[in-house]
Parts: C-alpha cells; sequence; structure tokens
C-alpha cells in the first residue's frame, strides 16, 4: 500500500512516474508468480489499482477537458508540438531522433556530466557497470536495485520518439537543454559504487589492500567533487545559461508593472513569462490570461473570456502585455490602445505595455 501511494504521487508529479510504475508492477507480478502465495494476490491487485489510478485520473481529465485523452502528448503543449514548432527544415529534430543508441548515448552522457568534469566521469560508470554486475552475479536478493535502471529505458525511448531533446555542451549542439535529466541516475551511480567498493573489500585479504581500496574510493569521490566545483554543477550552468536573458527581461517588466494602479487589471499571455508577474506582485485573479480560455469548447470560443479579451481589450481590461510572437501580441486587437513602453533585451522577445482607454486626438494617451 505504501509503495503504491509513492508510485500514484510520482506519476501525479511527472510522466518518468507512468513508467517507473508500470516497471514496479512487472516486478511485484514477478514475486507474486514466484512465491505462489494467493494471499499475495490480493495485495497485488491493489497495488496495481494504486499505481494506475493517476494515470487513469489524467486520461479520464485530459477526455473530459480537451476531448483528447493523449492531449498531453499530441496537443498543441506537449513535447512533440513544442519540437515541430521550433525545428529547422532540413536539419534532424534533435540528436537521438528516431535513434535509440544515440539517445542512450546521450542520456548516459547527461549523467555522468552531473558525476563529474573532465575524464573522471569515466570511472564512475566502471564502477557503475562494476556494481550492476556484482549484483546479477553474486546476490539476486539485490535484484531489485537494478529498478534504478528505469531512467534510461524511459528517456532513451522519449528522446528518440516522444519529441524530448538534451543538448550537452560537450557534443552537438554545443547547448544546454535538459541536461537535468541525467540526475535521475545518480541513485544508480551511488549503488552501484557502493556495492563495488563493499565487494573488493570482501576481497582483500589484508589491512593494507583494504586501505587501498576505500583510499581509492575516496580520492575519487574528492576529485569529483573538486572537479564539479571548479567548473560549477552543470545543471547550475545550464539554469544560468537560459535564464539569464529571461530574468533580465521579467525584472524589466516587473519594474514597469509596478508603476502600474494597485487596482488595475491586465490581459496577458502567461506562457513564458508569468515570472514577471510574480516579481511585481500582481494576483493572477488580476489578469486575464490563456487560463481562461475553455479548452472544451472547440474548434473555436467565441464566447469565451480569453477570446473576448483579445477581442475587445478595452472592455475587459485597463493595460495589454504583449511579447512579440505570443497570441496577445498577435491576435488582440489594439488599434485603439496607447503604447505606454517599450522593453526590448538581448535574447528575447520585446515586451510593450499598452493602456486600453485610448488616445486623445493628437495620438497621445488620455
Amino acid at each position: 500500500m505504501k509503495c503504491g501511494l509513492c508510485l500514484a504521487a510520482a506519476c501525479l508529479t511527472r510522466y518518468d512516474g507512468w513508467f517507473l510504475a508500470v516497471a514496479m508492477c512487472v516486478g511485484a507480478l514477478a514475486v507474486v508468480v514466484k512465491s505462489n502465495n494467493h494471499n499475495l494476490r490480493g495485495s497485488f491487485a491493489k497495488f496495481v489499482l494504486l499505481a494506475a489510478a493517476s494515470p487513469a485520473l489524467w486520461l479520464a481529465y485530459n477526455a473530459a477537458i480537451y476531448r483528447n485523452p493523449l492531449e498531453f502528448a499530441n496537443g498543441p503543449y506537449s513535447a512533440r508540438a513544442i519540437e515541430q514548432k521550433n525545428a529547422t527544415p532540413g536539419f534532424p529534430a534533435h540528436p537521438g531522433s528516431h535513434d535509440l543508441s544515440v539517445a542512450f548515448s546521450y542520456f548516459l552522457k547527461s549523467a555522468e556530466l552531473n558525476m563529474a568534469e573532465g575524464n573522471w566521469h569515466r570511472l564512475w560508470v566502471l564502477l557503475l557497470l562494476a556494481g550492476t554486475t556484482v549484483v546479477l552475479m553474486f546476490n539476486r536478493r539485490l535484484w531489485p536495485l537494478l529498478l534504478l535502471w528505469t531512467p534510461l529505458p524511459f528517456y532513451m525511448l522519449s528522446i528518440a520518439y516522444a519529441g524530448v531533446p538534451i543538448f550537452l555542451p560537450v557534443w552537438w549542439p554545443f547547448s544546454f537543454y535538459n541536461v537535468r535529466y541525467g540526475l535521475q541516475l545518480l541513485p544508480l551511480f551511488s549503488v552501484t559504487s557502493a556495492l563495488t567498493v563493499y565487494f573488493l573489500l570482501g576481497f582483500a585479504r589484508n589491512k593494507t589492500a583494504k586501505t587501498a581500496v576505500v583510499s581509492t574510493a575516496l580520492i575519487l569521490l574528492v576529485a569529483s567533487y573538486a572537479s564539479v566545483w571548479h567548473a560549477q554543477p552543470v545543471c547550475f550552468r545550464e539554469a544560468w545559461v537560459n535564464s539569464r536573458t529571461r530574468i533580465a527581461l521579467e525584472t524589466e517588466l516587473a519594474t514597469n508593472l509596478k508603476k502600474l494602479p494597485h487596482n488595475s487589471t491586465l490581459l496577458m499571455y502567461l506562457g513564458d513569462h508569468v515570472g514577471a508577474l510574480q516579481q511585481a506582485g500582481i494576483p493572477l485573479r488580476r489578469t486575464i490570461n490563456e487560463g481562461n480560455h475553455r479548452p472544451w469548447k472547440s474548434p473555436a470560443d467565441s464566447e469565451g473570456l480569453w477570446e473576448r479579451a483579445l477581442a475587445n481589450p478595452q472592455q475587459y481590461v485597463d493595460f495589454v502585455v504583449a511579447l512579440d510572437g505570443d497570441p496577445v501580441a498577435r491576435d488582440a486587437q489594439k488599434q485603439a490602445l496607447a503604447s505606454l513602453v517599450v522593453i526590448r533585451t538581448i535574447g528575447q522577445p520585446a515586451a510593450t505595455i499598452y493602456w486600453t482607454h485610448g488616445r486623445s486626438s493628437d495620438g497621445h494617451p488620455r
């Protein structure tokens, strides 16, 4: 029951949990079949129901709201749709697309980069393989630890067939994107390394040999930490590289939003830069955003609040925030709006704040 509840929570957190739930159910089934204990079958049924509850709930929600149970997988905000939108004609969508071997290499490399810099991570891979071999060959009771490998096939399949890219600074396209996914193999590195050291200590016949094993493990550990400390953790570098221009834009936009009247209302697309509202201390209830669209109304919802506000901003809000290329900039009727400020930052779309109460005859805001 406890394990089933944990899996249900994992499934509500990330789709990785779905794959883990399947792997755990297969493992539990093997235990039930091997034990031939009829009492376990009832517990196994409860376990499977708990593990399947969250995915079933999410599928039902998508079916009810979007009229498509797989909206999260093939809808306009899915990883596949985002990949297709950003794809460059004539070039592969991303490394590993429709290629499981390349997908395997990129995910494992992301895990290595999270462990150590330089060539130190190769030693961690050797320990990982050695620890896995120890489990497989010498202790069947430890086989459940092999479930720590579960992220590997999940991300291989996700990269190859689900439109999930991983960009690494050391491999083409020499960038940072989703490198953090490699963190999911850190428990595997930790456990298999510990098992390898434990196994070697068991073979050591004297104190000198045991001291050598422990010393080597400690040197590897310290050297790995030192290399990561010197270069900064790769996940931190990913976050910094991918957010610095965004932070600059959102900070400047928030500074201008703070100058607006305290009770004013906004029309804004929040999918990309909701952080500006957070910094400005503006609650979402004072905005009309894409969350006000009623997705169950398809193919269009002309009577929805979001659509009505785009068609006639003056009737619904005091100010309009449009970022080049977003739905507000593209679809909102801004002919009668007064532009108050245009914010431009390197690497980000320009942001314009409009006043909805029109212009005077000389073209200036009333």
